[in-house]
């Protein structure tokens, strides 16, 4: 089994669909690690806050596969493929990392981890110690050393 974390964003009815996409890769996967869950602003774009926050599964998928999975996950809760970049989302599914793999062609470890407090944060919470893929550094180094809003960040709870 392979450790891989995957980013969960939503800022349309975000409670609810933040839910919903823990209540399915709970189905789909079993026991999950789950991070505090962050509102934050709505980043590219003017629109309604975003709540964030980074799940850990164990999984035998590679990662392909591990991302169509993902995809069907987001489809069932309404996502439509296609929309821009920075817009409204019922839910975003991202696979962050997969162990220690480092594919640059397949994006992982995903950059946006280094650039995004509301992605690095929620990594932090849940696994500090554990080294970036491809660095020396651990995740509470590299937020350390992160220079973006993590005033921003505000922890909220889910019913």
């Amino acid at each position: 089994m392979t450790r891989a974390w995957i980013s969960a964003g939503t800022n349309v009815e975000p409670e609810r669909n933040m839910c919903a996409a823990i209540d399915n890769l709970r189905q789909v996967f079993g026991e999950l690690v789950l991070s505090p869950v962050y509102r934050t602003q709505a980043v590219g774009f003017e629109g309604d806050d975003f709540l964030n926050m980074v799940i850990g599964i164990d999984t035998d998928l590679p990662p392909d596969r591990l991302r169509g999975r993902l995809r069907e996950i987001e489809k069932r809760l309404g996502r439509m493929r296609g929309e821009e970049k920075f817009s409204p989302r019922t839910i975003d599914l991202d696979l962050l990392t997969w162990g220690d793999l480092m594919d640059e062609a397949a994006g992982i470890p995903r950059d946006e981890i280094l650039r995004y407090a509301f992605v690095l944060k929620p990594l932090v919470d849940v696994a500090p110690g554990e080294i970036y893929p491809g660095s020396q550094k651990t995740y509470r180094q590299l937020w350390d050393e992160h220079q973006g809003s993590d005033g921003l960040l505000r922890v909220v709870r889910l019913d």
